[in-house]
């Protein structure tokens, strides 16, 4: 069936009103616009069932994981005198292994709710969010003697109280884990423009290579080995997620041995 589009102008003409009309036939451009509109509507529903997958797979695998974690933790504790040291390496290594699984774990599921869950957007004080935020990190920062310092007023926006958290967590954590020789200093701005908050996380840390600026937002995306610094590589994938729920986006300004800036946008 074709489709066509009419439109009709009006002209004067020397105290006469002469009327154009035009047809033009739009059949191809709305095949184009029906098939992306259901390419669309498949990749929707592709990632909302990837991500109730991811859900449910590091939900079920947590119970398996704590049954070996728990045994292997209770052979070390009841046979420490009986075994040699190759055999206490053995389990010491499976309980390790075990751990950093469980961790693992845990982030794919933080990962996975952003996405299966709906935001539950409230007023939310970022004064208050960066106190809890801070008082999570105490020990970190307690331990590495880090200097943490709000350089603007901080606003009252609409978000998820628990995402926020969640974002200002992971930045302010990644910012004192890569660190130099020297004591760590962050520096957290916002400032508000048109349509968005504008906020960022400074430190002076061992920074990032421009060709890695864009990958290290990718899930699992490690840049150092886990010896060099522990974790799983799901943080900043985290971010992004939460920021684009948020109607913002993330970037970083960095180069390696200068500091890394990141910058966020949330939504009015």
């Amino acid at each position: 069936m074709k489709n066509f589009l009419l439109s009709t102008d009006t002209i004067d003409m020397d105290g006469i009103k002469c009327f154009l009309t035009a047809i033009v036939d739009i059949t191809e451009r709305r095949r184009s616009e029906d098939k992306l509109r259901v390419l669309s509507d498949e990749l929707t529903q592709s990632n909302k069932e990837l991500e109730e997958f991811a859900y449910a797979a590091s939900h079920d695998l947590q119970e398996p994981l704590r049954s070996v974690t728990s045994y292997l933790q209770l052979l070390e504790r009841r046979y420490t005198s009986s075994l040699n040291e190759e055999a206490l390496e053995f389990i010491h290594r499976a309980v390790n292994g075990a751990t950093r699984m469980h961790t693992l774990i845990n982030d794919l599921l933080a990962y996975s709710r952003i996405g299966t869950r709906p935001v539950a957007l409230e007023q939310v004080d970022c004064v208050e969010i960066l106190e809890t935020t801070l008082d999570n990190l105490y020990r970190s920062i307690k331990e590495n003697k880090a200097q943490v310092k709000v350089e603007s007023e901080m606003p009252v926006i609409q978000a998820d109280r628990l995402q926020l958290t969640s974002l200002f967590q992971n930045l302010i954590s990644n910012a004192i884990k890569f660190r130099t020789e020297k004591i760590p200093e962050i520096k957290i701005m916002a400032h508000p423009n048109k349509t968005h908050w504008h906020f960022s996380v400074s430190d002076n840390g061992i920074g990032i290579a421009k060709k890695d600026s864009q990958n290290i937002f990718n899930v699992f995306q490690r840049l150092h080995s886990r010896a060099e610094y522990p974790g799983t590589g799901i943080g900043l994938a985290i971010c992004k997620k939460i920021v684009e729920h948020h109607g913002g986006k993330i970037w970083l300004d960095s180069e390696e041995g200068n500091g890394t800036t990141f910058h966020f946008t949330i939504l009015k």
